[in-house]
């Protein structure tokens, strides 16, 4: 471990079991460029977040440069470094991630417990990684070396997987409260994800929610899905369909759980509904969280 490592180590013990209050406790949204115009028009989104891979730091897309400009927290969310892959995470990739953190003035930085690379081979999606005490050692040196060059908190989201492999040795909820304790790193906790993984795991998912470590969440998203059409006990995380009533109960219950409110997103990645529709679904976010509905004020454009 390097002396920066070591550093970052020590700070995130440090910060081990501090409730993170760097986002705004109401309703935000992921910032697409398809849907950009549509984002510029809300009058007060508590925050947005954007793929860290999609902009330059040096020249981010007017729209969320006007964003920042409006005082809005922009959060740059990660899917490339492969935090769970064999090999260090590339220096390259955290670089750019902690560039456009600086760049957007961000609160916070995240990205998933997850691999999407091993040796030459580029999955080209987030692949789940094994559940062992290995795997929890490779985890939590690439974070520490991803930490070392950031200058905020990093929040870490565990995915939504079609299937679990057979060495694990731990359960989820109790992989990511070790993962957290020994890194210090938060919570990025994906409502629409604990609910896939609880219907194709054929679990509980309220069950599993309150094994969770809900003092590290530092905000939430929530997105759509729906069950496989040929095999309805097969729930894929789409981020292109309508949020599920059962999600949305899920964000409920997960309100209900914390002593404050965490900030929560809506995440959308395609087949975008007309305006009316992401407004209304914005607003159903709002309503699960306890908070007033947001798709109603507009900017003048």
């Amino acid at each position: 471990m390097t002396e920066g490592e070591a550093g970052a180590g020590a700070a995130a013990e440090a910060a081990v079991g501090e409730r993170p209050a760097s986002l705004p406790a109401g309703v935000g949204v992921g910032w697409r460029p398809e849907i950009a115009a549509w984002v510029a028009g809300l009058a007060a989104p508590a925050f947005c977040e954007v793929i860290a891979e999609s902009i330059a730091p040096a020249a981010a897309h007017r729209g969320v440069t006007e964003l920042r400009e409006r005082g809005v927290p922009v959060v740059p969310h990660g899917v490339r470094l492969s935090l769970g892959g064999a090999e260090p995470v590339e220096a390259r990739r955290v670089t750019h991630l902690a560039a456009c953190a600086a760049a957007l003035q961000a609160p916070l930085v995240s990205e998933h417990i997850a691999f999407v690379r091993a040796g030459d081979l580029d999955a080209g999606h987030l692949l789940p990684v094994p559940r062992t005490r290995e795997a929890l050692d490779v985890l939590a040196r690439n974070i520490r070396r991803t930490q070392a060059e950031l200058d905020v908190p990093l929040a870490l989201e565990p995915i939504a997987a079609l299937f679990d492999w057979p060495e694990d040795e731990y359960t989820e909820a109790d992989f990511l409260t070790a993962l957290l304790e020994r890194t210090g790193a938060l919570l990025l906790l994906d409502v629409a994800n604990i609910h896939a993984n609880a219907v194709n795991r054929g679990q509980d998912p309220e069950a599993v929610l309150d094994r969770l470590p809900l003092d590290r969440v530092a905000y939430v998203h929530v997105a759509g899905g729906a069950e496989h059409p040929d095999d309805p006990g097969i729930y894929h995380d789409t981020h292109t369909h309508p949020v599920p009533a059962a999600v949305l109960r899920l964000l409920e219950r997960l309100v209900e759980r914390t002593a404050q409110a965490p900030p929560v997103m809506l995440e959308r990645d395609g087949r975008y509904p007309p305006a009316a529709e992401l407004l209304a679904e914005l607003d159903a976010i709002a309503a699960a969280a306890g908070r007033p509905p947001v798709g109603q004020q507009r900017v003048p454009r």
